[in-house]
């Protein structure tokens, strides 16, 4: 039981309160709604635009500028100088990456994968590197485990698959920018994919689509434990001749911490690309590195050997 003054206190304190502004203040966060209007559509609509937009290409040839960020342990954010790129896609598998250093415009490297395997050549540290896409022996320098696979599904928004992927449903929000460049938030589509894999189902990405143009604006790719594995935001779609695509893509890895934007200038699509384009010899005289071996994960830290002379991009 509780005495007697004690209670009296406290019924005298619930009595107060009501009337006394100086203990307790409330106030309303105002939140910003979009007030554009809005398109509608169904989920077989936009999984058909999905596989419709993915038919149209087979090739891919681009001339980018390539900013990278790293986000460290701590929080730290280092930023590298943008360089000038060249990327070659051609379906189901292949990617081919070259980046120009600033200025001097030699070869920074030159990365290729055939969707399993791939190889980078690195000419200012003479260094050859050979490793599969997934990272079996993860570095402690992020930028060391870039993969051209997480750029390829990156940059092509893969068809879905009736046989072996179920897609829903979802409405959200994102952030935009209003005519007065204040960010608000706007209803959104956001189309779940799950995939039967050997396990069983799980899920496998979410495309988000942009209410106002009905475009993909962002794709969050998943690992099997349900963690998002890439996040990509795709803005300022222009016309490419045949299509339109996107201009700006953003491809954050967050369990690397790493992020790479690309910002397309020039994008020719569907014109032929040999196999010769995508093969990427190992140089006389290159120290190779085989990243599925633990004791060279780290291995492109290691003192520079004699450069070689750069390859020049096909």
């Amino acid at each position: 039981m509780i005495p007697a003054r004690p209670l009296r206190a406290l019924v005298l304190l619930i009595a107060v309160l009501p009337l006394s502004g100086c203990l307790f203040r409330s106030r309303q966060v105002e939140r910003r709604v979009s007030t554009a209007p809005l398109k509608t559509a169904s989920v077989q609509e936009l999984v058909d635009q999905i596989n419709t937009e993915a038919g149209k290409v087979k090739t891919m040839k681009a001339t980018v500028d390539i900013d990278t960020s790293v986000v460290d342990k701590a929080g730290k954010i280092t930023d590298y100088k943008e360089i000038r790129g060249y990327v070659l896609v051609r379906k189901p598998a292949m990617l081919r990456m070259i980046g120009l250093m600033p200025i001097v415009r030699n070869q920074a490297f030159d990365m290729v994968s055939d969707g399993n395997v791939f190889k980078l050549w690195v000419p200012i540290k003479n260094k050859f590197v050979v490793g599969h896409n997934d990272v079996v022996h993860p570095s402690k320098q992020p930028l060391e485990n870039i993969r051209p696979q997480y750029i390829y599904d990156a940059l092509l928004v893969q068809p879905i698959d009736p046989q072996n992927e179920i897609a829903v449903l979802e409405s959200g929000m994102e952030r935009v920018l209003d005519n007065k460049k204040r960010p608000v938030d706007q209803p959104d589509y956001e189309v779940v994919v799950i995939r039967r894999g050997n396990q069983g189902w799980f899920l496998s990405r979410k495309v988000v689509f942009g209410r106002t143009d009905l475009r993909v604006h962002q794709q969050m790719i998943y690992d099997l434990k349900g963690e998002v594995a890439t996040e990509a935001h795709y803005n300022d779609y222009k016309d490419f001749g045949s299509m339109q695509f996107p201009s700006q893509i953003q491809i954050y890895r967050p369990e690397e911490g790493y992020t790479i934007a690309l910002t397309i200038l020039k994008l020719d699509i569907n014109q032929p690309l040999s196999d010769e384009q995508f093969a990427l010899q190992q140089p006389p005289g290159a120290q190779v590195v085989h990243l599925d071996q633990p004791n060279e994960a780290s291995a492109l830290d290691a003192e520079d050997g004699n450069q070689a002379p750069p390859q020049k991009p096909h």
